[in-house]
């Protein structure tokens, strides 16, 4: 290790933390560049990009996926520190807001809770390097769903404000399932405004499209985005609902479903339902109105688990 002022920092830190300025004191303390430790990681068979090394240190994003977490172990082999020193910080340490902020993390559902196919997003998701809940929550959300003129759905449109729950978000994931004989290889994910689209990853057997949606600039702890996207679908059978899952309760939610003239339901409900299996509650009948051939639902503050608008067509 290099001399004493280092290494007493490190220590400290070792002690007591943060992570990310514990790692960022190791590797000042052992003289490596990230390049570097990302070769000697790789050796190891371990792939893990300098852009994440660096958020790393700069506590813009934690370790958090299985291979993250043995990246972790790794490093600390070699950057000599004691065996957990850097995975004792991790788990030690609070990732949420102290009371009081305003911007404290909401009790969250998991993508397996709220949906039949949940455990095929996270399999999407595994090795984005990505933090389990996103950082981000949900202050307001307003989706119009387009329905072609064979039923189809053609197209979904966001327009949302979130609010960060803690510091160094830059992005949003944007899942999509498309119904029955969809063909995700055709789908289309474009960013309206305030973000632009990252990594787009599918799921051709089920339908699932998972999308990145980046921002700008890293949000901070408590502070909001506005942004909107599109998914372009039209590539499903008949469509017979639409359906939105909430991981966290709290924030306004507005869907709007529009139908083409020469497909037409016989009949509109709204409804919720508290996972994939449970049963549908709240029912509200909806009459399309006449001119713009669509139906809508609000929903102030929203509560965790589906909130959806379904139709018949005879």
């Amino acid at each position: 290790m290099r001399p004493t002022e280092d290494t007493a920092e490190l220590g400290q830190l070792l002690r007591g933390g943060p992570f990310h300025l514990a790692l960022r004191a190791a590797l000042a303390a052992r003289g490596l560049p990230l390049h570097r430790v990302q070769h000697r990681l790789a050796a190891q068979g371990i792939k893990v990009g300098v852009t994440s090394l660096s958020y790393w240190q700069q506590g813009a994003r934690r370790p958090r996926h299985p291979e993250s977490l043995r990246a972790v172990s790794a490093l600390e082999r070699i950057l000599e520190l004691p065996d957990g020193a850097l995975l004792r910080l991790l788990a030690a340490q609070d990732p949420g807001p102290g009371p009081g902020s305003g911007s404290a993390r909401p009790p969250t559902r998991s993508y397996r809770a709220l949906f039949s196919l949940g455990g095929t997003v996270e399999r999407l998701l595994d090795g984005m390097d990505l933090p389990p809940d996103g950082g981000l929550h949900s202050v307001g959300h307003h989706e119009r769903v387009r329905i072609g003129p064979a039923g189809e759905l053609r197209i979904r449109e966001s327009q949302q404000i979130v609010r960060a729950h803690r510091d160094g978000v830059d992005r949003y994931l944007a899942v999509h399932h498309g119904d029955p004989g969809c063909d995700v290889s055709r789908m289309r994910v474009t960013a309206y405004e305030n973000c632009r689209t990252g990594r787009v990853r599918c799921h051709p057997e089920s339908g699932v499209v998972v999308a990145e949606l980046l921002f700008d600039a890293r949000l901070r702890r408590g502070d909001t985005h506005v942004f909107g996207y599109g998914i372009e679908d039209g590539t499903g059978a008949r469509s017979g609902e639409y359906v939105r899952g909430f991981s966290y309760a709290g924030g306004q939610y507005m869907l709007q479903v529009g139908f083409d003239e020469a497909a037409l339901p016989v009949r509109c409900r709204r409804f919720a339902r508290g996972g994939p299996d449970a049963p549908r509650t709240g029912l509200v009948d909806l009459t399309p109105s006449g001119r713009h051939r669509a139906v809508h639902l609000v929903e102030q503050s929203v509560r965790r688990g589906i909130l959806g608008i379904a139709w018949d067509w005879d």
